[in-house]
């Protein structure tokens, strides 16, 4: 390889790694079909039901972080586990379960929004990610935007359409750095079409285009980074709004 000017830039197409999940990580029995869920209560809340069963613990220099299955009928189970926060964390967890067998997968979280039209709780699907963090160029040559799996996306929106839900589709804006969201940064996505703000889509989307496996995903409009001050909207506080894209992703799931 030769250097380049910037680090970030020195892809290297090489498909093993010194550290392959594959070689570190044995296959068990877990359902192919896959749910990446951001909301820490919904899980919690299944849990005391007990409708998860705790399948594997992926060992991390935080503690532990659980892999659930969630049975659905007498046929059919789903892998539910949190990726955590922040590119580098949620890829990684996403090649852990990869490794361990998941193949189709359909993540929900919330989003920043950068049009104040946007209401809390609004859907939307990203149908292209701006590259504004890292871990994207380690999987996929330098590029400006990556998009999620085709077969992934169509499922997801045709799951919305038979629920009769409106929901929006367009340019989400993948993030490292929260704290560093300027109003300058914020004009520029807005002007290149992002709706949205996040700190993990591109880095799915390139792990999954990396490792040839089906992913989309359910965004819920969040807090206001449109104007000069922060409007957090109690985004983070709406229950109902976060079970139901839950189950809605568990459908779309189904449906790839």
């Amino acid at each position: 390889m030769k250097s380049k000017e910037y680090p970030i830039l020195e892809f290297d197409p090489t498909l093993k790694a010194v550290i392959e999940p594959s070689e570190q990580i044995k296959p068990i029995e877990i359902s192919k079909t896959c749910v990446v869920c951001f909301f820490k209560e919904v899980i919690d809340k299944y849990l005391e039901k007990n409708k998860l069963n705790l399948i594997k613990k992926i060992k991390t220099e935080m503690g532990s972080m659980p892999v659930y299955e969630l049975k659905v009928s007498n046929q059919k189970k789903i892998t539910i586990f949190h990726p955590g926060i922040g590119a580098p964390l949620a890829a990684g967890m996403l090649e852990e379960v990869i490794a361990l067998g998941g193949r189709k997968f359909v993540a929900c979280g919330g989003a920043g929004v950068l049009n104040k039209e946007i209401t809390v709780g609004k859907l939307i699907v990203p149908n292209s990610a701006v590259r504004d963090e890292g871990v994207s160029y380690h999987y996929i040559k330098p590029g400006r935007e990556i998009r999620p799996t085709q077969k992934a996306l169509s499922a997801v929106k045709k799951t919305l359409k038979n629920n009769n839900i409106d929901y929006i589709s367009g340019k989400t804006w993948t993030t490292a750095s929260f704290y560093r969201e300027t109003t300058n940064k914020i004009n520029l996505r807005r002007d290149e079409g992002c709706i949205v703000v996040e700190m993990e889509s591109a880095a799915f989307f390139a792990v999954a285009n990396f490792r040839n496996v089906e992913f989309a995903q359910i965004l819920y409009g969040g807090d206001d980074v449109s104007g000069e001050l922060w409007d957090k909207r109690d985004w983070d506080t709406r229950k109902t709004i976060r079970e139901n894209i839950f189950l809605l992703s568990l459908e779309a799931a189904l449906n790839i």
